[in-house]
């Protein structure tokens, strides 16, 4: 059984900066894909980044591109999620995902088995 733990939500006004942590347990983490996603109120799930196994290929979301930067940790089974230059409109509840396959960084919410319990982001104006 695969368990995914976020860390590193608040608060933080715009133009600032917040770094995302998901703690990946079991052996296999460096065997799979990972990506971000988030939900604000009254919203769809929504996808953000996502990085292929090992980061070799990464792809995001328009709404993020040049501001997020997603990353792997495999010694610590971790992927980070930097986010930069932060605005109101990014205000969700972030999920990390492990995918069910290795080499693709897709975008499709399908394509994740592992979903972490989120973690709550919200910027001020």
């Amino acid at each position: 059984q695969v368990q995914l733990e976020e860390s590193g939500g608040g608060l933080v006004q715009a133009g600032g900066s917040l770094r995302l942590s998901c703690a990946a347990s079991g052996r296999t983490f460096s065997f799979y894909a990972m990506a971000w996603f988030r939900q604000a109120p009254g919203k769809e799930r929504e996808f953000v980044a996502a990085s292929s196994r090992g980061g070799g290929s990464t792809v995001y979301a328009d709404s993020v591109k040049g501001r997020f930067t997603i990353s792997t940790d495999n010694a610590k089974n971790t992927v980070y999620l930097q986010m930069n230059s932060l605005k109101p409109e990014d205000t969700a509840v972030y999920v990390c995902a492990r995918s069910r396959f290795s080499n693709e960084a897709s975008r499709t919410l399908a394509d994740y088995d592992y979903w972490g319990q989120g973690i709550q982001v919200t910027v001020s104006s």
